[in-house]
């Protein structure tokens, strides 16, 4: 089986990997370069988990073949905060606790971030339905929401 010389653009930065044909996105970020933020929640598109930004697009990296981030740009959650500075996202997750084990965490975060940049000031069922596809089995889903809309609210400046 042979490797593909794989570049891309990942979280502001160039990459270059080899993967098989066969490998996730998910797998890749994961194995190939060292960015373990995204988690395997059910290898299946059904938990979002996984989520990543991939040229602009929201999608669960595990359903995104390695070989298709060719030329691609895409961010994942290792991008989202400022270098030591959380994203006010990131900040009212935690003051919020819209978490408990974290598997769930980067992929809420990743969506709530392509969100806001789509939609600044959501209504509490557009984030509940923008988040739809992201399932948490620790925190249930109103921590989450608070989060997300007091998140919105400061970075709209309310």
């Amino acid at each position: 089986m042979s490797k593909h010389h794989i570049s891309a653009t990942i979280n502001g930065d160039p990459a270059e990997f080899l993967c098989d044909t066969q490998q996730t996105l998910l797998d890749v970020l994961r194995d190939e370069l060292n960015l373990t933020g995204s988690k395997e929640g059910c290898g299946s598109g059904d938990c979002g988990a996984c989520s990543v930004m991939v040229n602009d697009r929201l999608v669960c990296s595990c359903l995104v073949l390695g070989v298709e981030a060719q030329g691609a740009t895409i961010n994942t959650i290792e991008g989202v905060a400022e270098g030591d500075q959380l994203h006010t996202i990131q900040k009212h997750f935690l003051s919020e606790a819209a978490l408990q084990c974290g598997i769930c965490t980067p992929g809420f975060i990743v969506a709530t971030k392509a969100l806001l940049e789509k939609n600044p000031n959501p209504t509490e069922t557009e984030a509940r339905y923008w988040l739809a596809g992201n399932l948490c089995r620790c925190t249930g889903y109103d921590k989450i929401i608070k989060a997300v809309m007091n998140a919105a609210a400061e970075m709209r400046g309310a």
